[in-house]
């Protein structure tokens, strides 16, 4: 067949494919089920005007359709990774891992168990190798979700059940095809099963795909930054990645392309949004939903053609051996969702799944372009014997049909039958209240609209008086029905407000005034507070409001680095992470007391709003308490800072202004050229963050103690050997009671607590503190607590000795403290070393 016939029928189909959808939409039926009908009508059509002796002139049209060179590789290479790509980047992840713990039952036990039940269901009636109905098995088990996705979003179903449908369905094709190839390998070489080495097979694939996917994405993540702006260059990287990974992994490391292809574009939803601009972002999306519709609806009508001659050699004994496929698939499929995924809710791994969802998704288990390409790779196979390819092939095609015509026709029935196109007795009171408001915005709307227009006061009645009508009907309704109750309200606010902060970090990242790294970082942490709000309420979101906050497990490895091997540049990053992240954070959450004004008050009513208020009251007070602790210590960084933020918000107005002088053709192309390049230098040269310095100088950190101010350079260098900077942060325990003493710590800046037996002592700048037990050789009687960022001068105990020798005059500007200290400690009378004067004995801080 040559390449123009080629193009000229696939070109075809695609005319077909657009034709289709609006009568689709118009009869109400799944997409896809209306296009595997019709291809499989054009498969019997071409078939019977190929080989009817009614006519020859249809002859060349049905052989251009009839011979197209549709082999199981051109579905496994060519569709396959773009559609399992699409259906993961669109995935909510945060949202999905949730659920992961049921999905991953459905995905990867639910294969195992279908095909187990499958063959031992087919093996004793159908005279064929526990092998073949194993692996045909395995081919039966992958799920196509899109047909049912399509009509729950349709009859508005719940979220979750379209998340646990499509998170099911892109681990379920890795799962099946790693066990058919397993199988098929076992049958075509005639080896002994083995179980050990099948199943460490099975994990290396999936780990080896997953390791490759997420490598893959980090790498096309990574350039996309270089990409500026150019969306058709980023769009084309997306384009490649999937096939990369795919064949990658399939054809040169030997593991599951499929995982790799799903783990890529799972990574890509997850990252992919903080790292890439919110504009390029739906630019992507939108994109990647017209590829995955040509691809996905392509496949169906190139698989569909292929049934006829899947099907030429079925009989009745053969019809028999589907009725026992599809009840052993039913009954494998019921066994795991009503037997095994309650257990996952006893042991507290899953949110409990309701009795309609477990029903809904049993029926909706459709099979597709996948279950067709596995069983087309089986009649494809030299070295398979006709009876088993064929028996393959008719029950896997027959089975497919079975799902698409049978159970796709009659899911959207099931979902109505159960409630679960009906909304919640929240959502329905919220529905009402958002209705409500919206259509009274929308008559204010076009009343201003009239009166600006100076359109007749008659005319404008007319053209409201139907929302006045709606308004109406709205309230009398909400007066008969029970209200949402408060803890609803409340919860419903949380979610908004996390919602609506994401979407203001998601802007500042577009404004390019917050770093893509510190957006991201912000997203993960505010999409803890979603999953609080909807998980636990108002507890749990604000037990993830004060996580949010806190120092990070990389702050806190950073800062052992910096204490332990003096690597300070570590913890410098996470220092200056920390900053910026405070300050973005306070910026949004003044804009979120804003957002919770205008559009919750309305919504929800003054007392829920006020309370919604409270709370990001109480995370801005924090905010900006852990904010100030830093700026006390770092003033100078901090307004560098500020400083960077203002000029970035300069750039974004000026970008803006010369946008509308080019919209309103006051400038040309080229002038808006040349005055966004001079924007995009700047914009560069402000990229990266200002450094951060600990400021831990052994010298500079001497200077802010008075009795070191008089001492001349050279002093100051001899001493100054002697001494070690250390940081400290906010809640540290820089020294335990029953620590050994074999330390002294001078305070440059910041302050501590000391607690002893019997009180509590505060130490600020030029104090110092843990000199008695050095001194007296005893053990730590007390504990002391950095209360804020603190920089410490250390002198060890073979180094404070020295320090007292070099140095008369310091030593007795030391000893006058430590006299003080003992007058107030008089009932310690510890030991100390005999080169220590007698006014020494006693005990001190420490």
């Amino acid at each position: 067949m040559t390449l123009p016939a080629i193009l000229l029928a696939i070109a075809a189909l695609l005319t077909v494919v657009g034709l289709v959808q609006p009568v689709a939409v118009r009869a109400k039926l799944p997409h896809n089920v209306v296009l595997a009908m019709v291809g499989v009508a054009i498969g019997a059509l071409s078939t019977f005007l190929l080989y009817t002796s009614l006519t020859d002139a249809f002859n060349y049209a049905a052989e251009m359709i009839l011979h197209l060179p549709l082999s199981s590789a051109v579905f496994i290479y060519i569709f396959l990774p773009v559609l399992l790509f699409q259906a993961a980047f669109t995935l909510d992840v945060n949202r999905m891992i949730e659920d992961t713990a049921p999905i991953l039952l459905m995905a990867v036990v639910a294969v195992v168990v279908a095909t187990v039940v499958v063959g031992a269901a087919l093996a004793p009636v159908s005279g064929m190798p526990v092998v073949v109905c194993l692996m045909l098995g395995a081919i039966v088990a992958t799920t196509d979700p899109s047909a049912v996705v399509a009509i729950f979003r349709d009859l508005g179903a719940p979220g979750r059940l379209s998340r646990l449908v499509e998170g099911e369905s892109l681990l379920n094709d890795a799962a099946a095809i790693a066990i058919f190839g397993i199988l098929l390998n076992l049958l075509v070489s005639g080896a002994e099963p083995d179980i050990g080495a099948a199943v460490w097979f099975f994990l290396y694939a999936f780990a080896g795909g997953a390791a490759v996917g997420v490598a893959a994405a980090r790498l096309v993540l990574a350039a996309m930054p270089l990409m500026r702006d150019l969306r058709t260059a980023q769009v084309t990287l997306t384009v490649a990645l999937p096939y990369v990974a795919y064949i990658l992994s399939d054809q040169y490391l030997g593991v599951s392309g499929v995982v790799a292809a799903v783990t890529a574009g799972l990574v890509m939803s997850a990252l992919g949004r903080r790292r890439i601009a919110p504009d390029t972002w739906n630019f992507l999306q939108e994109m990647w939903e017209q590829i995955a519709f040509w691809a996905g609806s392509l496949v169906f009508v190139l698989a569909a053609i292929l049934v006829p001659r899947l099907m030429v050699d079925i009989t009745l004994f053969d019809l028999g051996l589907l009725l026992v496929l599809v009840a052993a698939t039913l009954a494998a499929r019921a066994a795991v969702l009503f037997g095994l995924l309650p257990l996952l809710t006893t042991v507290g791994l899953s949110q409990a799944v309701s009795t309609p969802y477990k029903v809904v998704i049993l029926w909706g288990g459709l099979r597709g372009a996948v279950t067709l390409a596995l069983a087309l790779s089986v009649t494809e196979n030299v070295v398979l014997p006709e009876d088993i390819k064929a028996f393959v092939a008719v029950l896997a095609t027959g089975y497919v049909l079975f799902t698409l015509f049978v159970k796709g026709l009659t899911l959207r029935p099931l979902i109505r039958l159960l409630g679960l196109d009906r909304l919640s007795a929240v959502d329905l009171a919220l529905r009402r209240q958002v209705l409500a408001l919206s259509l009274g915005n929308v008559m204010d709307a076009v009343k201003d609209t009239a009166r600006e227009h100076e359109i007749a006061p008659t005319v404008q009645r007319a053209a409201t008086r139907t929302y006045e009508a709606r308004i109406a009907e709205v309230m009398a309704r909400s007066e008969e029905e029970p209200a949402i109750a408060d803890r609803d309200r409340v919860n419903i606010g949380l979610v908004a407000l996390a919602t609506r902060e994401a979407e203001l970090v998601l802007d500042h990242q577009r404004q390019r005034t917050v770093s893509p790294r510190i957006a991201e970082l912000l997203l993960v942490r505010i999409g803890r507070l979603a999953e609080g709000a909807r998980q636990g309420g108002r507890l749990e979101y604000q037990r993830a409001a004060r996580a949010l906050i806190d120092f990070r497990p990389t702050f806190r490895f950073a800062h052992q680095l910096h204490r332990r091997l003096r690597w300070d540049r570590p913890l410098m990053g996470q220092l200056a992470d920390r900053f910026e992240m405070l300050l973005v954070s306070a910026l949004v959450l003044r804009q979120l007391e804003t957002f919770a004004e205008r559009k919750l008050v309305p919504l929800l009513g003054r007392r829920i709003a006020d309370l919604l208020k409270d709370i990001v009251g109480s995370r801005i007070d924090a905010t900006n308490k852990a904010l100030d602790a830093l700026r006390l210590q770092y003033p100078d960084y901090a307004e560098a800072l500020e400083r960077r933020f203002l000029q970035q918000t300069a750039l974004r107005r000026e970008r803006m202004e010369y946008r509308a002088l080019f919209d309103e053709r006051l400038i040309g192309q080229e002038l808006y050229s040349s005055l966004l390049h001079d924007v995009d230098a700047v914009q560069e040269a402000l990229k990266e963050r200002p450094q951060l310095d600990l400021g831990l100088d052994t010298r500079d950190l001497m200077r802010r103690f008075e009795m070191f101010r008089e001492l001349d350079e050279e002093s100051l260098t001899l001493i100054g050997r002697l001494f070690a900077g250390r940081f400290a942060v906010p809640g540290e325990r820089i020294i335990r009671r029953g620590d050994p003493g074999d330390s002294v710590y001078f305070i440059s800046s910041g302050a501590v607590e000391v607690v002893l037996p019997d009180r509590k002592v505060r130490l600020g700048s030029g104090d110092f503190f843990g000199e008695m037990a050095l001194l007296s050789g005893r053990r730590r009687n007390a504990d002391v607590t950095a209360l804020s960022y603190c920089r410490l001068l250390i002198l060890r105990a073979a180094d404070f000795r020295r320090f007292l020798r070099i140095h008369p005059t310091l030593r007795a500007r030391f000893e006058s403290v430590v006299r003080a200290r003992h007058q107030m400690n008089e009932d310690d009378p510890a030991p100390v070393p005999p080169d220590i004067p007698d006014m020494m004995k006693g005990s001190s801080k420490g």
